[in-house]
Order: C-alpha cells, then structure tokens, then sequence
C-alpha cells in the first residue's frame, strides 16, 4: 500500500493531523494507495515555506529558473513510462493514451515555459523630447494553483510551469482523485534541485485543502480548472479578497460537420473527439451536427468506429476505452443516459455499463455511446456530462448549425468540418468559443491563449496569457 506525502519545504511530509484518504484504481474499484487529507495547517506551512522562498527565487535570472524547469522536463522525459503506468492505475485511462499524451505533454510544459521566461518582453512607449515610458512585470508573489483529475499530470504541470517561470512560488492541489504522478513529481522537482519552497503540493479534498488555498490572504492568485460550479464558488471567495483569477471551466462542445468535407477525416478525428479518455476532456465534442445531405453516411461509418472501440484493462496494449474515474462519476453518466432516454433520444450505440472479467471486475467501465433523435435545446444537449456520450443531429442551414452550436451556457471549444475556406473562417468568426478548431481537434500550439467563453471560464492561460497571469505590470515614466 503505497502512502503518498505532502511536498512542502522541498521534503516529503506526513500531514500534520495524521489523517489519509483512500486512492482507488477505477480498472479494479480497489485501494492502491493512501494520501494526506490535508487541511488549513497543512496548508499555511506550505504557504510560510513559499514565502521564505520567494525573495532568492523571484530575483533569480530567468535563464536560471528556465534550466531548473528544462531539467524538470527531462526527468519527466526519462521517467515517461513510470509516469505513464501511475497515470493509467491513478485515472483509468489506457496505458497508451497516457504515454503518447499525457506525459510527454507534461513534459512539454516545462520546458516551453523553461525557454519562454527568456522572451517575456515589456513595452517601451517614446514620447519625443518628453518622457520615456516603459513597463516592468513583476511577479505576483506566491500563487495557487488547483488542478482536475482526467488529465492530472498534463494540467498540473500546465499550471505550475508558468507560474514558476514568471518568479512566483507556487502552493498547489492535484484532485485528490488522481494524485498519483503529482507525487511523483514532487521526488522529480527534489532530484532536479528546484530550491526549497519554490513548488509546494498539498494533497486533500476541495473543502479541506482547496478551500484553505483559495481563503489564504497571502496566496495573490488563484489558477483553476474544473467544474462550472466549483469556479462560481472560488470566484465567490477570492473576488471580494482582490486576488487574481484563471478559472478553465466546463464545456458543451459542438462538431459542425458539412457536406463538403472530407469524409473519412471527420468520422476518425470525430471519434476521437468523442472518446478520448472516455470522453472525460473538457475539449470532447460531445454535440455532433451534420449537414443533412451526408447525415446518414457520418451515421453510417461513425457507428462502425464505435463497433471497434475496445473497452478492457487500461494496462493491457490493445485497449481503447478504459474506465470512468470513479463510482460516483459513473453513476453520474449512467444518470444522463436515462435522461437522453426520458427526453426521446434513440439509442445508436451502447448505453451499458461493462462488466470485466478478473482484476477489473468491479472497475467503473461504460460502453461509448451514441443518441440522435435529441432536442438541440434538450438537457443533454446543454449540460455537460463529461463522459463517453454523444448525440448525432443533422441540420440543414449555416444559421441553424450555429444556432444550435451556440445553444448552451458553455463556450470552450468547437470543431468544424469543411473546405471552404471562406466558411471556415465565417463560421468560426460566429462561434461563440475561445477555441476553434477546423478540420482537426486537440491540435496543440503552446504559444497560443487557451480558454473559454460564457460559462467556461475567465481568463487565458497557454504562452505570454499565462506568464501576464502571473506577473503584475509596473509603468514607470522617466521625463527627459
């Protein structure tokens, strides 16, 4: 039974009430590990060793906080398939899906924002024979940052390396459902020599630890991703204390699919966007709209690549599907199938729990399923399930796909299938979603702002969003 630690002060700590919480693998609904339920104490002792830190880490050179994450990176890199195993027993994903993913993306996130820090420029506005004015970023000071369970180490790291990179020192919380490669990192950052304090990972639940970080007056910011109502919530305490926000909420995404595209692209990269991780990325394009004249034929080989989608152990090579995070999160998307059953949906594809023989037999498996018959404006078209569920809705004008595309509360992320350049970019320009994709999905530039619209957040993060994020900027007018 493995005992994960709290990561305060640059060593492994024991939480000071003594008390752990069990850590389930979803293949096998079995504990595999035990981890600190930190709380308020625990908490302000990572807080005072980020604030002993900070004056020697905010005043080191850019050049040399970037190797210190560089070398982050490679141990990541080294480590990959480590990392990947935990990953996969931690969350339920393939194995697969997290060695090719999840941890070189994490890797990934060190060392763009290791060089990134470099380039940071300020501007410098000339006003002739006046005054010269220039701005200056300084760090924030120590900042929070909160992450999710279906991608742990991959937006972990998204929000550490940043911040790190800007000179802030960082108290932060992995979900307390998957853990398990935050400990990990945590002997990584010791083995790297990332000074004491400069990182700080406190373990526990939402109420316990997260809430004592987002109430701490010393923590100037909070960067968060998760769900809608638990961002209503930080905003609803932090606001009032003036700290700085990034919340990276739901997602309601729709996949706009025209007549003039190519075909087969659609259907794979559809499947993938409907899947991958069991459908368990706030990028999933949950809402599949299709122009009319090729409905039945999207239909028709959509459902195919659905019939190939292997559900099995995450840690066998082969599989495809591998198991919902937890119980409770199965049983919520179990709940939106009757739904789409109760609102007149027909079922295309699946709908069932799995039941695995062996190891995984009590594990949290569900069949990817497919609806259409559903209401544009129903509540499975509008909520955000978070799982492997998709509708199918055939339209039959621009107006009506954006419509519908823009029919809910939610605005992250939206895919559209064409090749007509011109309606590519109108149609993009009309959608309601801080992301668009067209003709590809979960296409990566480091260097671009990442976020949502409505209901899906406040804020960027991704290249110089994130490191203005966690800098404050400084104008200063020098007269001639």
């Amino acid at each position: 039974m493995l005992h994960l630690q709290n990561y305060i002060g640059g060593a492994l700590l024991a939480p000071l009430s003594g008390r752990y919480l069990p850590n389930i693998e979803p293949a096998t609904g079995q504990v595999f590990s035990q981890i600190p339920d930190s709380d308020a104490t625990d908490v302000a002792r990572a807080v005072q060793a980020a604030e002993a830190a900070l004056p020697a880490w905010r005043l080191l050179p850019a050049e040399d906080r970037g190797r210190l994450l560089v070398r982050i990176s490679e141990l990541i890199e080294r480590d990959l398939e480590r990392l990947a195993q935990a990953e996969s027993q931690d969350n339920g994903k393939p194995v697969g899906l997290a060695r090719v993913v999840d941890i070189p993306r994490a890797a990934s996130n060190f060392a763009f924002f290791g060089t990134a820090a470099q380039h940071f420029a300020s501007e410098t506005h000339f006003q002739e024979g006046v005054a010269l004015n220039y701005t200056v970023r300084h760090p924030l000071g120590v900042v929070g940052c909160i992450s999710p369970w279906n991608l742990p180490l991959y937006l972990f790291t998204w929000k550490i390396a940043p911040a790190l990179a800007a000179g802030c020192c960082v108290v932060a919380k992995p979900s307390e459902i998957t853990p398990y490669t935050a400990f990990l990192l945590s002997e990584l950052c010791i083995e790297a020599g990332l000074p004491a304090g400069v990182l700080n990972i406190v373990h526990g639940t939402g109420p316990g630890a997260g809430q004592a970080i987002i109430e701490h007056p010393a923590i100037k910011a909070i960067s968060f991703t998760g769900g809608t109502k638990t961002g209503e919530h930080i905003a609803r305490t932090a606001a009032p204390m003036f700290k700085k926000l990034s919340l990276e909420l739901g997602g309601k995404n729709p996949n706009l699919v025209f007549a003039d595209c190519d075909l087969r692209e659609a259907v794979q990269t559809s499947l993938r966007s409907s899947f991958a991780n069991q459908g368990q990325i706030c990028l999933c394009g949950s809402r599949i709209f299709v122009e009319r004249p090729i409905y039945e034929q999207f239909k028709e080989q959509f459902l195919a690549g659905v019939a190939q989608l292997t559900v099995a152990d995450p840690q066998e090579a082969g599989s495809r599907q591998g198991a919902l995070v937890s119980e409770a999160h199965l049983q919520k998307v179990l709940s939106y199938i009757a739904l789409a059953h109760e609102e007149g949906g027909t079922l295309l594809a699946g709908g069932q729990r799995v039941r695995l023989d062996g190891r995984c037999a009590e594990g949290y498996f569900l069949q990817p399923t497919v609806f259409e018959g559903l209401a544009p404006d129903c509540r499975v078209n509008r909520e955000e399930i978070f799982g492997p569920v998709v509708t199918l809705t055939p339209f039959d004008t621009e107006k009506e796909a954006l419509t519908w595309a823009n029919g809910t509360e939610y605005g992250l992320a939206a895919t559209i299938w064409t090749r007509d350049l011109n309606r590519a970019h109108r149609v993009a320009h009309e959608l309601q979603s801080g992301i668009v994709w067209v003709n590809t999905w979960l296409h990566r530039d480091l260097r671009t702002p990442f976020g949502g619209m409505k209901s899906s957040g406040v804020g960027r993060e991704g290249g110089l969003e994130a490191l203005r994020f966690f800098t404050e900027p400084q104008s200063i007018t020098v007269k001639l």
